[in-house]
C-alpha cells in the first residue's frame, strides 16, 4: 500500500490522511471538501480523469474518491491506470441508473462505490470504514500469519502471497481473505462476508460482494490457483485448498 512520510515535526500519528476528490461537478467536489476536512482529512482537488492522473502522482493520497461518469477519460479509465501501479483504495461516486458501471468499477479495482445523491455523513463513514481496513496493524503478541495451502496473509504487514508471489489486493478484497483464514473451515454467508469485510453496519448488495469475490478469484488465478473460494450454492462461501493448478 502507499505510505505516508510524515513532516520532520509531525509525529505520524497527527499526519492527516489524504483524499484525492475527483469530479467535473464543482459542487459535488465542494460538499466532499467540506465533509472530509471536518473529518480531520486533508483533500486535493481534481476536475476531470488526465488532471486526476497528474494529482495522483504528486500527491500520492492514501484513497481516491473517484466519480465515474466523467467526460473524455472517465473513472474507470482513471482506475484502470492507477491499478497499473497502485492497490490505494478507490471510492467510486456514480449516478443512481449506472449498476453496469458500479459492478464493471468493482471489478476492475475499485473498493466500494456511494450513488449520488448520497449523505456526506455516509460517503465519510465509507471512507473510515475503507482506510481503516487498509492501514497496517500494530504488532502484538498474538499476532501470525494466517495460512492455508501456498495462500498466505500476514495481518501485521498488511501483505499476502501464494506460493511466494506477492499479491496485490484492495483493501476490501485483503479483509475477505483475512476472514476466511482465520476460519479456514467455516462457511460464510454474504452478510458474513460483508461484516468482515466491511465492520460498520453498512448495507451493500449481495452483485457488490460477488464482484470482490470474482477479484479475488481472478488475481488468484493469475497466480495458478483456481480454488482459493467455493461456492456453496444458496449458502455462501468458504475457504478453498488454496494449491497450484493442476
Amino acid at each position: 500500500m502507499t505510505s505516508r512520510l510524515p513532516r520532520a515535526d509531525q509525529p505520524e500519528e497527527n499526519v492527516p490522511h489524504r483524499i484525492l476528490t475527483v469530479d467535473d461537478d464543482l459542487h459535488i467536489r465542494e460538499v466532499i471538501r467540506v465533509a472530509l476536512k471536518k473529518a480531520g482529512m486533508s483533500v486535493a482537488e481534481a476536475r476531470d480523469g488526465k488532471e486526476a492522473l497528474a494529482r495522483f502522482a504528486a500527491e500520492a493520497p492514501d484513497l481516491v474518491v473517484l466519480d465515474i461518469g466523467m467526460p473524455e477519460l472517465d473513472g474507470l479509465d482513471v482506475c484502470r491506470q492507477i491499478r497499473k501501479s497502485s492497490d490505494v483504495p478507490i471510492l467510486f461516486l456514480t449516478a443512481r441508473d449506472e449498476e453496469i458501471d458500479r459492478i464493471l468499477g468493482l471489478e476492475i479495482g475499485g473498493d466500494d462505490y456511494v450513488t449520488k445523491p448520497f449523505s456526506p455523513r455516509e460517503l465519510v463513514a465509507r471512507v473510515n470504514v475503507i482506510l481503516r481496513r487498509s492501514a497496517p496493524r500494530e504488532v502484538d503478541s498474538k499476532s501470525s500469519v494466517l495460512a492455508q495451502g501456498k495462500l498466505a496473509i500476514d495481518p501485521v504487514e498488511h501483505a499476502a502471497s501464494f506460493a511466494g508471489t506477492p499479491l496485490r489486493l484492495t483493501a476490501i478484497e485483503f479483509g475477505i481473505l483475512r476472514a476466511l483464514l482465520a476460519r479456514p473451515t467455516a462457511l460464510f454467508s454474504r452478510e458474513q462476508i460483508m461484516a468482515a469485510a466491511y465492520q460498520l453496519n453498512i448495507q451493500v448488495s449481495d452483485r457488490t460482494i460477488d464482484s470482490h469475490i470474482r477479484n479475488i478469484r481472478a488475481k488468484l488465478a493469475a497466480a495458478n490457483c483456481d480454488n482459493v473460494i467455493e461456492t456453496i450454492h444458496g449458502v455462501g462461501f468458504k475457504l478453498g485448498r488454496c494449491e497450484p493448478a493442476a
